[in-house]
């Protein structure tokens, strides 16, 4: 990523442009832009540098401030949602609120029931740019139907096929309730080509038959792709996120047992470990731990993620700026985000993620993850710039966990068993997880969610797990807000609505349902 910077802050600067600086983001042709697809074709034909300088451009935008539209400082690309994700699934409690952020429209739930909130627009806005930019690079090499010989150019094809995958991945899950309720009615608009002019609803089936088949052939285009950085998708990220994209429909688990068990073999990536010897909550140098402060790019467990550095530019207004007490952070001076204290408290009494999170009771910063997510330099209220903490967007034991998750309901208990026990038994002191011998049926599942839950807390994928399991969620006493309170994965206020932006703009879309 450092290598790439000037050409992120070229692409940022023309490419990016093509989506528009207005506030009205449903726009064919930017006024005065710098170039279309037909114009970076021939760029590209030119300097094939240049057709991975624009995807470099896509990934930029997943950690650029206000790509969300607003100028909140909530708006911080796609951490900034997974934080969104996390506050909604309950499993992330405000336990402070100095400052307000988060506080009325997420975990009050003010925002998902009320169009105009701009908590609403935030998200929409990012992923439809997104997906507006990987069109850009897909009609530029080929169109939709592309199979280009060019290993560079396919290589360019199947990320940015992914990544417009992606993007609707998490349109769905932010603005569709419950997808087999939904699967035929109309839902979201599609666009596969560049612009964004206003289209009529699709079907949730037809978004689905989008990104399987995106994702697909992005598979097929990066079996002979060698990253350069951890920045760029490879085929094992496709791969994982397929898998993601056929687990929340819940009727595809063999075929994510499949998935799951290719990207295993693929990826380069190793479990995080977890050093017995290092005493309770003493910080760790060790970037491979999982209480070595999830702050590395390189840490052995990482996919997926990007190396932030100063010349990024980014502060207070980042993931980190809202979640790390060890950084000049809101997280530091009163707005604390930590673990719901129920599953906090459902940790087996070894279980070493206790050791990831602060420990007393009788202050409000009890349960923030003091020992999870850290900036390296770890000074209390320490640097305003973020330039030694990096965003992780996925790692290996997220594909370990889904794999088991799949193999348990469908079917394959025996070895679901063995993959959650080998799993779970590194997590604790005493190695011992034969318990999960005696599981079956839903208690097998309900402890591979939980587990699930514990070991990618903070992590945005909690709330992925809520919808796939039909779970539902009770806050716990730390929550500022429906202490107590159970909410089904598919309560009206857990799930977003077309922003009233979005309607004014497109007037193919006459309600926000």
């Amino acid at each position: 990523m450092k290598n790439n910077l000037k050409k992120i802050l070229s692409v940022l600067c023309t490419v990016l442009f093509f989506i528009g600086c207005s506030e009205d983001f449903l726009v064919e042709e930017p006024q005065g832009a710098i170039v279309n697809a037909d114009q970076l074709s021939e760029a590209i034909d030119l300097n094939p540098d240049l057709g991975e300088a624009t995807v470099t451009g896509i990934y930029a935008t997943m950690f650029t401030t206000e790509t969300g539209g607003t100028t909140s400082q909530q708006d911080f690309g796609q951490k900034g949602y997974d934080i969104y994700l996390d506050m909604l699934s309950g499993d992330m409690a405000l336990t402070l609120s100095s400052f307000g952020w988060y506080r009325a429209r997420i975990t009050e739930l003010q925002g998902p029931v009320d169009f105009t909130q701009q908590e609403n627009y935030q998200p929409w806005r990012y992923y439809y740019r997104i997906v507006n930019l990987a069109n850009l690079v897909i009609e530029s090499v080929g169109g939709n139907d592309a199979n280009p010989e060019d290993p560079s150019i396919r290589g360019i094809l199947g990320q940015a096929l992914a990544m417009r995958a992606h993007s609707y991945f998490y349109l769905t899950l932010f603005f569709i309730n419950d997808v087999e309720a939904s699967w035929t009615s109309p839902t979201l608009p599609i666009y596969d080509v560049p612009g964004l002019v206003g289209k009529p609803k699709s079907t949730t089936e037809e978004v689905y038959q989008l990104m399987e088949s995106d994702l697909n052939k992005a598979i097929n285009l990066l079996e002979d792709f060698n990253r350069t950085a951890k920045t760029q998708v490879d085929q094992s990220v496709a791969q994982t996120m397929l898998a993601y994209v056929l687990a929340s429909r819940r009727d595809r688990w063999s075929d994510v047992v499949t998935l799951t068990a290719a990207a295993l073999a693929n990826t380069s990536a190793t479990p995080m470990v977890a050093d017995f010897a290092i005493p309770g909550q003493t910080p760790v140098t060790n970037t491979d731990d999982i209480r070595g402060g999830f702050n590395d790019v390189g840490a052995s467990g990482w996919m997926w993620g990007v190396d932030i550095n100063a010349d990024i530019g980014l502060g207070l207004v980042s993931w980190w700026g809202q979640i790390d007490a060890f950084s000049f952070s809101y997280a530091g001076f009163g707005d604390n985000k930590a673990m719901d204290i129920g599953l906090y408290e459902s940790m087996a009494a070894d279980d070493i993620r206790r050791e990831q999170y602060l420990i007393d009771p009788d202050a409000t910063n009890h349960l923030q993850p003091y020992f999870k997510f850290y900036d390296s330099d770890r000074v209390f209220r320490g640097s305003s710039q973020i330039v030694k903490a990096d965003y992780i967007y996925m790692r290996v034991e997220e594909l370990i966990l889904l794999n088991a998750e799949a193999l348990a309901k469908s079917g394959q208990e025996p070895e679901a068993r063995t993959a959650l026990e080998g799993f779970v038994e590194t997590r604790l002191t005493s190695g011992d997880a034969s318990y999960i011998a005696g599981l079956s049926g839903q208690a097998l599942i309900d402890e591979i969610y939980k587990q699930t839950r514990l070991e990618l807390w903070g992590e945005g994928k909690s709330y992925l797990a809520l919808k796939r399991n039909r779970a539902s969620v009770t806050r716990g006493a730390n929550h500022l807000s429906f202490v107590g309170v159970t909410m089904p994965h598919d309560d009206e206020r857990l799930t977003f609505e077309i922003p009233q932006q979005a309607i004014q703009d497109n007037n193919f879309i006459n309600d926000q349902n």
